[in-house]
């Protein structure tokens, strides 16, 4: 993608990913990806805010070159994982008098990462200032975003804040502008719930941090440029909250019957009641679309058959992710059935420890359910109503 011009002075040279389908061969990216680096002219100096995955060095690179930067002052790091900071290596050989600017944090990642050289990197405190003569460029730490190194970058002047994986969204798109791109919203809902949904607590506190700049546009490393930054700044105060609606999220596995009976007569059971129902049928379940269920729901029921005498493997790994993320959902539970034994719930509630949520009385059934099965399921379904009913406002 060649170069678009944000303001006189700032532009987007980064790269879009069109085929990319896989992120950290675990998060799947439905829609493509980008990755997003900007440089800022000043009338004295010239900066270069983060870089590109290594795959695309030579897209960076060209753009560079296509505005006719023959200097580079400063590189800004905000993260040094490598789909931000991998480039970086070409571009210091390229540009020699370069120097990175990171966090102290980010000083020892990279020369871990990447084994840059100490005396290339410039540590920032918090709050550190660069001049670019006509350009101010503020460093702003926000720690656990999603790395404990992370930063943001405040372009004084031009009121641009550099977001680096804040506010991202994993969208390849040819449009500059997130007002013109439909899709964004839901991209940066899934980019939220995989990757900064564990962190909601201290993403709280650095919403705080920024909350007293003026920003004109929120230019993050992956997706399009938001021109009306409200738009995603209402959405992560709502996605951190710790508001919930009346969801149900069941991801769920069937072997040979049981507890799919289960699961049909359970999201019945909680339809009648009022009670807003996503079933995730693991077989086929894009995780990135369980995970963003995730985000809003107050419940979260997990079916599983016995396999040998535990969970069945797809269910243990959906329970992972659900305890990885660590969700704002009150209640949990378990449904499902076994042969002639085992410990499925015991070893699924344990695998669960890291929500904060309260456990309702599993249903389990031996073999096919039976009218007690179904009784016990309504059970489940009154309380979880009751349960939802208490918390809603």
């Amino acid at each position: 993608m060649y170069y678009r011009q944000l303001t006189n002075t700032t532009f987007s040279v980064g790269a879009v990913d069109w085929n990319r389908r896989l992120f950290d061969e675990l998060i799947p990216l439905p829609d493509g990806t980008s990755y997003n680096a900007y440089i800022v002219r000043g009338s004295e100096k010239t900066a270069l805010v983060d870089t590109v995955d290594p795959t695309m060095a030579d897209v960076l690179l060209e753009n560079i070159g296509r505005l006719g930067i023959d200097r580079i002052d400063y590189i800004i790091a905000n993260h040094a994982e490598q789909d931000h900071s991998g480039t970086l290596p070409q571009v210091m050989e390229r540009y020699p008098e370069s120097s990175i600017m990171v966090t102290p944090k980010g000083k020892t990642l990279l020369e871990d990462l990447l084994r840059i050289p100490g005396n290339r990197i410039l540590s920032a405190e918090d709050g550190t200032v660069i001049s670019l003569g006509d350009r101010n460029l503020e460093l702003i730490h926000t720690p656990w975003v999603h790395w404990p190194e992370t930063m943001v970058t405040y372009n004084r002047e031009d009121r641009i804040l550099f977001s680096c994986d804040f506010f991202g969204s994993h969208l390849a798109t040819s449009g500059l502008w997130a007002s013109a791109e439909p899709a964004v919203y839901e991209a940066a809902k899934r980019y939220y719930a995989e990757i900064m949904m564990p962190f909601r607590t201290v993403i709280r506190k650095n919403m705080e941090k920024i909350g007293g700049l003026d920003i004109a546009m929120i230019a993050p490393s992956h997706g399009p440029v938001y021109d009306n930054p409200s738009s995603i700044l209402d959405a992560y105060r709502d996605w951190i909250s710790d508001s919930v609606r009346n969801e149900v999220v069941l991801p769920y596995i069937s072997m040979h019957g049981s507890t799919q009976h289960m699961v049909n007569y359970f999201i019945d059971a909680l339809v009648t009641r009022g009670v807003m129902v996503k079933p995730f049928n693991l077989v086929s379940t894009d995780l990135g679309e369980l995970a963003m269920a995730l985000v809003d729901a107050a419940t979260i029921v997990i079916g599983s058959p016995t396999v040998l005498t535990g969970p069945h493997p797809l269910v243990v790994s959906a329970a992972y992710i659900a305890n990885m993320v660590r969700p704002k959902a009150r209640f949990a539970s378990i449904i499902g059935s076994y042969g002639w034994g085992g410990k499925m719930v015991e070893q699924l509630s344990g695998m669960l420890t890291g929500l904060k949520a309260t456990f309702l009385e599993p249903v389990i059934a031996k073999g096919l359910p039976t009218e007690e099965t179904f009784r016990a399921l309504d059970r489940l379904a009154n309380e979880i109503q009751e349960k939802h009913g208490s918390i809603m406002v």
